[in-house]
């Protein structure tokens, strides 16, 4: 499956955005799929994940609150909403998927390990 991140952009903090990441050579219903970003000298960090069937999700605690991540299977397609954007969510985001169809415990989605599937990232930039 190939994966491409879009809706990056500049924004001011309090500002919202929705990033998408759009599947194509393989359906994502049985997939899960996550959010990532990495940050100019920083090591690629968990934003949120959700499970395939859509029941449930998992974000970091520093997006707790303010995320939210969807799936639209019909489009093939993730969501991450973003609400009260500050500074230190500037990033580069990227989408990840697993192509798994088992469950695993909670804090396995947040590892960068568990997904087989990388998209190019978009790059979202908050300013003060």
């Amino acid at each position: 499956v190939q994966l491409q991140a879009s809706g990056g952009g500049l924004v001011q903090a309090g500002d919202s955005l929705r990033l998408s990441c759009a599947a194509s050579g393989d359906s994502i219903n049985t997939y899960h799929m996550a959010w990532f970003r990495q940050a100019p000298g920083k090591e690629r960090e968990f934003v949120a994940a959700i499970r395939w069937g859509g029941t449930s999700t998992y974000y970091a605690d520093s997006v707790q609150g303010r995320f939210t991540t969807s799936r639209d299977n019909a489009k093939n397609t993730v969501y991450l909403q973003m609400n009260s954007l500050k500074p230190e969510d500037t990033a580069v985001y990227h989408c990840a998927a697993d192509a798994t169809t088992r469950f695993y415990g909670r804090s396995a989605y947040s590892r960068k390990s568990t997904y087989d599937y990388w998209g190019q990232g978009t790059q979202v930039t908050v300013s003060s």
